[in-house]
């Protein structure tokens, strides 16, 4: 027997949950696959970004997540840098990625996505009409067949091994050990460039200090596991000096600087996101926001493909979301030799400094790393917001909270007279677009605004222009109405 539904999402972790909330929010019927039992209790990532908790904002999620550390100074490849943008949510927000995921869960499940721990995927076949799925669980070979499939399985995704997706870029050259401990004294080591290495230290208030070291030359060789704690004393005692052996591991794990982009983040009827999608070292939290912003961006746009009138938009995520990963892929890379890199690095690190002393460069790099610069291709027109996330209007966004909540777009009218055109333009797509009256606003320039339910302004017009294309574009054929 093959049971059905409309999406299978492969894989549970913060990216593959908030995609599979974002399919309920669009309408879809969605079965997650995640073939641990628990939530994971290693905290690989630890921070959000400025966009992410934007995102966060939107959907409600805030208040259950708490007040977490805010921090302004980040850095790039270990030179302090300043990451205030035009943002409410400006700087390094500390999340442990259990905290994330446990936030995700909760929210994802609350919105009927019907998650189903111990399932391994052991095939996926895209037969052109729909994708079969087979899963053991419980003994037993299940068949699932979707409309869509999404990878969110991770670096060394199933999904991807089993459709064969190519993978460009690079190879690992350089590991990095990594380990949260207990029971030890060291003092705070923030990025530092020693002799024989590099090590970062940091404890948390509940005690458990964070450790990542990398012995310069030290080449990467296959493992069959994660490293033993005895290999990160070793190694933390020839980079550092110091001795940690008398301390207990919570975790351990290796990670390198492979950078490899897929060369297509959809393949037929499957989709990839996060880092099933693009493998990366991680950089101050960017792989984790790079990987929940992939899941926000497709997870509307497979909602509204699922009527099978809208395979122009479903194809815009790799046009969206490739361009970005590759950035990013980019930066950390330049990251990671400044940070790892050998004494012929310093010269360019003092440079690199000088060029961030400049407000033109900080703020460049600052919009890069939170995700607030992103600006994907729009229709023709001259706003300047089009491509762009809706700026941080409060007015505007007191007045359409609850749309982004539930996963809608908005078409905003800054003219009330304009406002009853609007809504006659948008009752064919009504049940994808809200019309918010917002009032006058000069910085807005045009009278209306389209804005997608991942936050970016899609369209713009003065009171002789119709949203009819725009809307056709971003949210399929028009339904009929009375």
């Amino acid at each position: 027997m093959v049971e059905q539904t409309q999406v299978i999402v492969v894989g549970a972790g913060p990216v593959g949950l908030m995609v599979a909330g974002e399919l309920r929010l669009g309408g879809a019927e969605v079965i997650v696959l995640e073939q641990r039992t628990e939530i994971s209790e290693e905290s690989r990532a630890s921070t959000l970004h400025a966009r992410t908790m934007e995102i966060f904002d939107a959907r409600g999620l805030l208040d259950d997540l708490g007040a977490p550390a805010n921090e302004q100074m980040g850095h790039f490849g270990g030179i302090p840098l300043d990451l205030t943008v035009e943002s409410r949510f400006s700087g390094l927000w500390k999340v442990p990625q259990t905290r994330t995921e446990e936030l995700l869960c909760s929210w994802t499940t609350a919105l009927g996505a019907d998650l189903r721990r111990g399932w391994r995927v052991s095939a996926v076949r895209d037969d052109g009409d729909g994708v079969v799925v087979t899963a053991e669980a419980d003994g037993r070979t299940r068949l699932l067949r979707a409309a869509f499939v999404v990878g969110a399985d991770g670096t060394d995704s199933t999904v991807r091994e089993l459709l064969g997706a190519e993978c460009v870029g690079e190879s690992a050259t350089r590991e990095l050990l990594r380990a949260d401990v207990v029971g030890i004294e060291i003092r705070p080591r923030r990025f530092e460039r020693l002799e024989r290495g590099f090590a970062v230290a940091a404890r948390n208030p509940a005690g458990v200090t964070r450790l990542m070291v990398h012995r310069y030359g030290c080449s990467v060789g296959a493992r069959s596991g994660e490293p033993s704690f005895a290999e990160v004393v070793r190694t933390w005692h020839e980079v550092t000096g110091e001795d940690i052996g008398r301390g207990r591991a919570l975790w351990v794990n290796a990670f390198d600087d492979t950078s490899r982009l897929l060369r297509e983040y959809r393949t037929g009827r499957v989709f990839f996101v996060g880092d099933a999608a693009h493998q990366q070292m991680p950089s101050g939290g960017q792989a984790l926001n790079l990987g929940l912003q992939d899941a926000v961006n497709l997870g509307w746009k497979l909602a509204v493909g699922l009527d099978g009138t809208a395979d122009e938009l479903l194809d815009s995520y790799h046009g969206e979301r490739h361009a970005v990963g590759s950035r990013i892929l980019a930066n950390i890379r330049v990251q990671t030799e400044l940070l790892l890199g050998g004494p012929q690095v310093e010269s360019l690190r003092r440079i690199l400094g000088e060029l961030i002393a400049q407000e033109q460069v900080r703020a460049h790099l600052a919009g890069m790393i939170s995700g607030v610069d992103i600006r994907y291709p729009a229709e023709p027109g001259s706003h300047p917001w089009l491509g762009s996330r809706l700026p941080d209007l409060p007015r505007v966004a007191a007045t359409a909270a609850a749309t982004p909540r539930e996963g809608r777009a908005v078409m905003l009218g800054f003219r009330h007279e304009r406002v009853a055109e609007l809504r006659t333009a948008v009752r064919p797509w009504s049940h994808r677009v809200e019309v918010v009256s917002a009032g006058p606003d000069d910085r807005v320039g045009d009278d209306a605004l389209l804005v997608r339910p991942d936050g970016y302004v899609v369209w713009a017009g003065s009171e002789d222009e119709t949203p009819s294309a725009g809307l056709r574009r971003w949210f399929g054929a028009p339904r009929s109405v009375n």
